[in-house]
């Protein structure tokens, strides 16, 4: 009898992991379809007062991007749970009318519309991880969640250049033609999770229950764990406006003319089986703390190992396909930790009463402040002038490559003195974590 309920019961949590993970991972891919596929175009030859087109189209995305950011902060922290599906449809039919308007609006003055776009889909990582967080198997679903971003980029870039070179679709209506396209599946998707089942109880006592932040709650909860809040915030700053500068350029950065449109696809989808297979052994860890620090060695790793490749191109005279893949798999593993995983086992591993989309809406509202300052000074300084951005990626992932190591070792030791302390008040450090136990499933 007690084989047949272990059975029932893993049954149930496969089931569950591919409803939810399967519905966040798609919902995600989708908003990409909303967001990205404008990085497809080169828009050579057009500039915004003086500033090169496509930075300027860029900025100002991100800068909407960023102002729901700091909206969000407040936001995603007391959003409850009954309001997030009208939240979401209508985020996204917003984002779809700011494309249109994209199209309509003629040039350069349509780089508005792409703010508006910024500003209405700012918050919707927020709101699909509040689904999954919480729960026994909540590794898995976030990291599904955090693979969708891998996958939609590439694809959406990819999809971008197939409309534009195969069905010669105007650079400007094509954003709106794909957007379109993707609607009525994200709003099946939005369904889908808000259908998912409350955590249980099992869920609450292994992982804390999540609750909603007032702002003095808030700011409680940032003083008490400033120095680590800090060093982790300015590291996830540098590593997110690298990130952009790759995702966003990437078609100027790499020469498209001897690859396939499909490159970017072919090359993300590896790195998301990987990514999500080193994210997936770490369920098999019920010690909250040992995950963490697993983390931010799996972290520290990735940035060496992006800032060797990055200094040493010329000398490693690697292909365009391997040099992408490196740097996509570091990026994204150095990225996607403190996307998916890590907030969900500091809130689990220090009993914080709080959530996770806090904490995300905060690194990304701090990140795309740098991106929009770091694109602000490079349209001023680099005003009429062409840039080799295959050498500029190359020389910043080198510079935030080594200071990302700096600040996330530093925030390791940290993290292991304060743990140190919580353990000090308590009888057993069994108190405070269990030991590693094997997989959920």
């Amino acid at each position: 009898m007690k084989l047949k309920k272990l059975q029932t019961k893993r049954i149930n949590d496969i089931l569950f992991i591919l409803w939810a993970g399967g519905a966040a991972l798609l919902s995600y891919s989708l908003v990409y379809a909303l967001r990205k596929p404008y990085t497809a175009a080169a828009f050579d030859g057009i500039d915004f007062f003086g500033i090169d087109y496509k930075v300027a189209v860029t900025m100002i995305q991100i800068l909407g991007y960023l102002i729901a950011k700091f909206f969000g902060i407040k936001i995603i922290s007391e959003l409850k749970k009954e309001s997030r599906f009208k939240f979401f449809i209508g985020s996204v039919l917003l984002a779809e009318g700011s494309l249109v308007l994209f199209g309509l609006i003629p040039t350069p003055f349509n780089v508005i519309a792409m703010f508006l776009n910024g500003l209405s889909l700012g918050c919707m990582w927020g709101v699909i991880f509040s689904y999954l967080e919480g729960r026994r198997v909540t590794d898995l679903l976030v990291s599904l969640l955090g693979v969708s971003m891998l996958i939609a980029s590439g694809t959406s870039k990819s999809v971008g250049l197939f409309a534009l070179n195969e069905l010669s679709i105007d650079p400007f209506w094509m954003p709106a033609l794909i957007g379109g396209i993707a609607i009525p599946f994200l709003v099946l998707m939005a369904y889908a999770l808000k259908k998912l089942p409350a955590p249980t109880k099992e869920d609450i006592e292994l992982r804390t229950e999540r609750v909603t932040l007032n702002a003095d709650q808030r700011k409680a909860l940032f003083r008490r764990y400033s120095p680590i809040f800090i060093l982790l915030f300015i590291a996830n700053l540098l590593l997110l406006v690298l990130r952009d500068v790759k995702e966003d350029f990437l078609v100027n950065i790499i020469d498209m003319s001897a690859h396939s449109s499909w490159l970017f696809a072919q090359v993300d989808s590896v790195v998301t089986f990987i990514i999500l297979a080193l994210f997936a052994l770490l369920t098999i860890f019920r010690n909250n703390f040992h995950v963490i620090i697993g983390l931010l060695g799996l972290v520290v790793i990735s940035c060496m190992v992006m800032g060797y490749v990055s200094y040493n191109h010329e000398t490693l005279q690697l292909s365009t396909t391997t040099w992408l893949f490196i740097q996509s798999l570091t990026l994204y593993i150095s990225y996607l930790a403190f996307q998916t995983i890590f907030f969900e086992r500091f809130i689990a591993c220090f009993k914080v009463k709080g959530n996770v989309g806090f904490f995300i809406v905060i690194i990304d509202f701090i990140g795309y402040l740098g991106t929009v300052l770091f694109l602000l000074v490079k349209g001023i300084l680099h005003r009429g002038t062409q840039t080799n951005w295959f050498d500029f990626y190359n020389d910043i992932a080198f510079l935030i490559s080594g200071f990302c190591v700096i600040l996330f070792t530093a925030a390791a030791y940290l993290l292991v003195k304060e743990y140190k302390y919580s353990v000090a008040g308590k009888q057993s450090v069994a108190e405070v974590e269990g030991e590693i136990q094997p997989s959920i499933l």
